[in-house]
């Protein structure tokens, strides 16, 4: 997942302000993508039926009659609704081996309407139609080992129906197979075959498949690369109201891939998904009014956002509203809400929540002043490469907070800071550089090892480096800038050994 931070506070807080994986987009399998009673139709552009008529034949037996009878009451069309007599004339149609009747029965079981729910009975009647053919019901088989209802979970099972329905050209088995093939359950993972069954799945008009299909092309997994044609996925999954598609779509949008930028568009897109309640386009949302990117700066409406998308577990929300509320944005400032919101995204792992939680305690706002705590939050958010915690753990090492004092690893994580762009990390290293702060700099290089095959590191600012030998040996060195005419930049030249 990208995500990119702005430093709110020198060696202190920040605000998300990218966010949203284009790769975690593809939607879970299971329930979503397993059929419903009134898909078992047979026909849709019959005739009314007359009731009494039917009424007449499934007394007498015939389970076309029988079947049609149930989903009447069903449906509640042309009788009054009632599913408990769905299921009675279900009944009695898949005894006679009805498939679209067993089907329906399967449903009815597993969602608990107008019977007991029993996953078990499920699967028997899924297994019934599924063994005569129907895809549906193999489509819902799969579903039931691949989640372990009424069987032992199966992955290669889940696959093997999946692939029998698949195989008929069930669009949802064929997206249900192409998931399986993305993720490696009960097959090899190969994404060339799963871009093959999303394709014939989003061909039939499946919007989780269409999207899918839009993040394969645009990570180029299993297929070249192909950001407009990702983009023409989604607009097709989005159109038909898909949420992830459209949060997906705004992303594109916002970041100018595969159609030209357009702040604006974006917003429309993640107001679309937000409404449907998408947590990671509200979090979008949030951020856009959070910065007036589309549409006019408004932080009481990022904060709403913000929370919407917090109350619903979004890490990264939940660090930007703790943020809102340290800082008094868009709601009455309130820093034990801000450290109650960060730690709620720290307990998940959120490095930057860790690193503004860690800021919290070193400076004991909304909990009591604890360094050690604060070195903790950072540590943990600086190994998982937080540019923020690594500056502000090379900080607490600088000057001996909640830590023993030492310049060196000070330097170490300034260094690593340093080398993602954090400006800050780059100045504090320049000017322990600068004096001479690290102990053990050789003044005339006179340790430097006399051998050919001498090995060291370099650390450098804006031309002042220290270079380190193999035998610990220490000297400063300065280089001069030189021009690239290929960039038209002035750089500075990493020393040689």
């Amino acid at each position: 997942m990208r995500k990119l931070y702005l430093s709110l506070i020198l060696c202190g807080v920040c605000l998300v302000i990218g966010q949203g994986s284009l790769a975690a987009a593809p939607a879970a399998p299971a329930a979503n993508d397993a059929g419903s009673p009134a898909a078992a139709g047979k026909a849709t552009a019959q005739p009314e039926p007359d009731v009494r008529e039917l009424q007449r034949l499934a007394g007498q037996g015939d389970a076309t009659a029988q079947f049609q009878l149930g989903k009447m009451y069903f449906e509640g069309h042309g009788v009054a609704k009632d599913e408990r007599k769905a299921v009675e004339w279900w009944q009695k149609a898949a005894d006679q081996g009805d498939t679209a009747a067993q089907f329906g029965l399967g449903v009815m079981y597993e969602e608990g309407t107008g019977v007991p729910q029993d996953d078990r009975k499920a699967m028997e009647w899924y297994r019934k139609a599924a063994d005569q053919g129907d895809a549906k019901a193999q489509n819902n088989l799969g579903k039931m080992y691949a989640d372990g209802r009424g069987v032992p979970q199966d992955d290669r099972k889940a696959v093997e129906w999946y692939r029998k329905a698949a195989d008929q050209g069930h669009a949802k088995a064929q997206y249900n197979l192409g998931l399986r093939y993305a993720n490696g359950r009960g097959v090899a993972k190969d994404d060339r075959k799963a871009v093959e069954w999303y394709r014939k799945a989003a061909d039939q008009g499946h919007a989780v498949a269409q999207n899918n299909l839009g993040v394969m092309y645009e990570d180029g997994g299993g297929v070249p690369k192909d950001v407009r044609k990702a983009v023409e996925l989604y607009q097709q999954a989005a159109d038909q109201g898909y949420v992830v598609a459209q949060t997906n779509l705004g992303l594109m949008y916002a970041n100018g891939r595969g159609v030209t930028k357009d702040k604006s568009k974006a917003v429309e897109w993640y107001q679309k998904a937000a409404d449907q309640g998408d947590a990671v386009a509200q979090f979008n949302l949030g951020l856009s009014y959070a910065e007036g990117s589309g549409v006019t700066k408004d932080e009481r409406k990022a904060v709403e956002w913000f929370r919407k998308a917090a109350d619903q577990g979004y890490v990264v929300a939940q660090n930007n509203l703790g943020w809102m509320y340290a800082n008094g944005r868009g709601v009455p400032k309130d820093v034990r809400k801000a450290v109650e919101l960060y730690q709620k995204a720290a307990d998940q792992g959120d490095a930057a929540a860790q690193n503004n939680l860690g800021f919290m305690y070193e400076n004991g706002r909304g909990v009591p002043q604890d360094s050690r705590k604060a070195v903790e939050l950072y540590q943990k958010a600086a190994d998982q490469g937080d540019a923020d915690a690594q500056n502000n753990l090379g900080s607490v090492y600088a000057h001996g907070r909640g830590v023993a004092k030492d310049d060196r690893k000070a330097a170490a994580w300034w260094q690593k800071a340093a080398d993602q762009g954090n400006v800050t990390a780059q100045k504090n290293l320049a000017l322990l550089l600068e004096k001479n702060q690290i102990t053990g700099i050789s003044p005339d290089g006179s340790c430097r090892p006399r051998t050919s095959t001498n090995r060291c590191s370099s650390q450098c600012y804006d031309g002042d480096c220290i270079i380190t030998y193999e035998n610990g040996c220490k000297v400063r060195v300065q280089v001069r800038a030189k021009y690239d005419p290929v960039s038209n930049e002035w750089t500075y030249p990493l020393p040689g050994c």
